[in-house]
């Protein structure tokens, strides 16, 4: 898994920065100093694998604008950088999320013990109940 992951590093010139003042709590802090982070990652325009676009936009994620941009808000931390941290941290999970293809289901049917088992299940369960039925003279 060590070598998919490797060859699917976002490289900093495609992800775009933006400091923007926390919302919250915080006393003065927050009114004056920018720390948290905006980030945005241009899925289309990425050097990502087209299997590793595709689905990263088929994730029904809220973050995921319909143009296809990844918008990512840190403002955990206190500092400008820590959130940065932060944001790309978030940034890398998902993409590392979406990197390994889910694998294709192969249908199975139930064995004929299965198959035994649950038709003596439903036979004990029916017995079980007729016998609560109330009979009226």
């Amino acid at each position: 898994m060590k070598p998919a992951t490797a060859s699917l590093e976002v490289l900093e010139t495609e992800v775009e920065t933006t400091a923007v003042r926390a919302q919250g709590a915080g006393g003065q802090n927050v009114n004056k100093v920018s720390s948290a982070i905006h980030l945005r990652f241009d899925i289309p325009a990425s050097s990502l694998p087209d299997d590793v676009k595709e689905r990263m936009l088929a994730l029904r994620d809220k973050r995921i604008t319909q143009d296809g941009v990844l918008v990512i808000k840190a403002q955990v931390h206190r500092t400008q950088d820590m959130n940065r941290l932060d944001a790309f941290a978030r940034l890398h999970a998902l993409v590392a999320s979406v990197a390994q293809a889910p694998r294709v289901r192969r249908p199975t049917r139930p064995g004929r013990g299965a198959r035994q088992r649950r038709m003596d299940d439903k036979a004990q369960r029916s017995e079980t109940k007729a016998t609560r039925a109330k009979f009226l003279p």
